[in-house]
This record gives structure tokens, C-alpha cells and sequence, in this order.
């Protein structure tokens, strides 16, 4: 009885959590006049025209915001991926004077909220003459190649923490410099921490709209999620069933990014320092 009652509750549950999702894919196939009357979780007659009229809707075919997004993500992973990784390397396992305070200042960094470092960061983007220029992404990427990301310099930190010393020792006893520890010692262990840092990395960039508004005002340099706004317009008709059949292909890339990497997400979670 107790384990019916179990199985009865996590299905109320998944049913709640994913509510949103299939009420998203119900009405991405709905036409505008069911959609406003607000009738049922699945549409009476499917209106596939959603996806062709979504695709179709700009002066550039919605596959360009795609590919901005994605271009911007996968760039976005790279710069962490390699700057917080060598960030980390230095202040988790080599020794300099003010490693502790350098440590604690970017800690500290964590405790602000990013809506408040996007002012500062426009004025000096601004005054580099990024903003506007001929490439208007250098705002959205650059930092990430500038390890500015404190939250996977931690994680990094933490996870190298836990790499027995040892092998850095027998490393330098084999002639090894710092950067042949690194490069046959870390690297290879730090898996793990790197597959989180890029699944992360790519998710937040690929959702991210707040950051990517502020910077892009040419419609041929919009991603996904600016573009998505552009369905709503109060001057105009409203295409609501095009705007959900077009968020729903921008699910499909993440979905496949963490479908990709979920192996080596879950084969990380039993890699120690010791294996290999």
C-alpha cells in the first residue's frame, strides 16, 4: 500500500512539472482563435501552419536566430571551458603571494547580482567602441574568455582540490613542469568539471535573454530568445501559436546538448583522482 501511495504521489508530481511543457506543445499546434479561448490542454484540430508561419515570419528565416544562438553558446563554452580551467589550475594548485586574497576577492564576486554589474559593463564596453561596432558579440563573449565566471572557478577549484597531490609529485619527479602537470595530469582528471562546466555554460548562454537584448539591436544579429519577443507586439497582431511553435524547436537544441553529454555527466560522478 505504502508503495502504491509513493508511485500515486511521484505522478502527481511529474504531472505537475511537466504541465507546462505539454501545455506549450499543445498549443504550438493550436490556431489563434483556440489559443484565445483558452479550451483544453491539446488542440481540437492541429495547426502545423504554426511552425512554417513562426519560420517565415521575419525578413530572416528564424533558422539565422538559431544559428546566432548557437554560435554564441558553443563559443561561450569554449572561453569557459579553457580560462576557468586555467584560472583554477593556478589557484588551486600552484603557489604565489596573494593566491588566498585573489581566491577570496573572486568568491566574493559570486555574492552580486549580475543585474547590477550590466550598467558598468555597458559604459566600458561602450567606451572599447564594442557597442554597435561591426561585430556585436564581443560583449557577450569575451568576458567568458576572460575566466569571469567565479561560479565554475570554484567548481574547478574544489573539484582539483580533490586530486590527490601525489601525482603532481611523481609528475615533477619524472621532469615535468607546471605545465606538463597540467597538461598530463589535470587535464585528464578534470573531466568531469569540465562536461559541467560546458553543459551549464551552454544551457545559461542558450536561455539567456536579458544580456543578449541589451547588446543586439540589428534583427540580423538576434538570437533565439530575443527573436521570440518579437511574435508579441502591441502595434501589431500578436502570432501567439508561431511564438510557442518556434520556442519549441529552441528546446530541441539544449535537449540534444545535454542528451550528448549526459554520459560522461553521469560517468563523472564516480571519476576520482586516483582513477584513470
Amino acid at each position: 500500500m505504502r508503495s502504491k501511495v509513493r508511485l500515486l504521489a511521484l505522478i502527481v508530481i511529474l504531472a505537475i512539472v511537466l504541465y507546462p511543457l505539454l501545455w506549450m506543445v499543445g498549443t504550438s499546434f493550436k490556431s489563434q482563435q483556440e489559443i484565445a479561448s483558452n479550451i483544453g490542454l491539446f488542440p481540437r484540430e492541429f495547426t502545423p501552419k504554426n511552425f512554417s508561419d513562426g519560420w517565415h515570419k521575419f525578413d530572416f528565416a528564424f533558422g539565422r536566430f538559431f544559428l546566432n544562438s548557437a554560435m554564441v553558446a558553443i563559443l561561450t563554452v569554449i572561453g569557459n571551458t579553457l580560462s576557468c580551467l586555467l584560472a583554477a589550475y593556478a589557484l588551486g594548485r600552484l603557489k604565489f603571494r596573494g593566491r588566498g586574497l585573489w581566491f577570496a576577492i573572486m568568491i566574493g564576486t559570486l555574492l552580486l547580482p549580475g543585474h547590477v554589474l550590466i550598467i558598468p559593463q555597458y559604459i566600458l564596453f561602450r567606451t572599447l567602441g564594442w557597442v554597435g561596432g561591426g561585430w556585436p558579440y564581443l560583449p557577450l563573449l569575451v568576458p567568458h574568455f576572460l575566466a569571469t565566471e567565479a561560479f565554475f572557478v570554484f567548481l574547478m577549484v574544489q573539484f582539483m582540490r580533490g586530486i590527490p597531490r601525489e601525482l603532481d609529485e611523481a609528475a615533477v619527479i619524472d621532469g615535468a613542469s607546471p605545465y606538463g602537470v597540467f597538461r598530463h595530469v589535470i587535464l585528464p582528471l578534470s573531466r568531469p568539471a569540465l562536461v559541467t562546466t560546458a553543459i551549464f555554460s551552454f544551457i545559461w548562454t542558450w536561455n539567456d535573454f536579458f544580456r543578449q537584448l541589451v547588446y543586439l539591436s540589428d534583427l540580423k544579429d538576434y538570437t533565439a530568445p530575443v527573436a521570440l519577443t518579437l511574435f508579441i507586439d502591441s502595434t501589431s497582431e500578436s502570432s501567439v501559436g508561431p511564438m510557442f511553435a518556434m520556442s519549441l524547436l529552441s528546446l530541441v537544441p539544449v535537449f540534444l546538448f545535454f542528451v550528448a553529454f549526459q554520459r560522461l555527466l553521469v560517468e563523472g560522478i564516480n571519476t576520482s583522482g586516483l582513477k584513470g
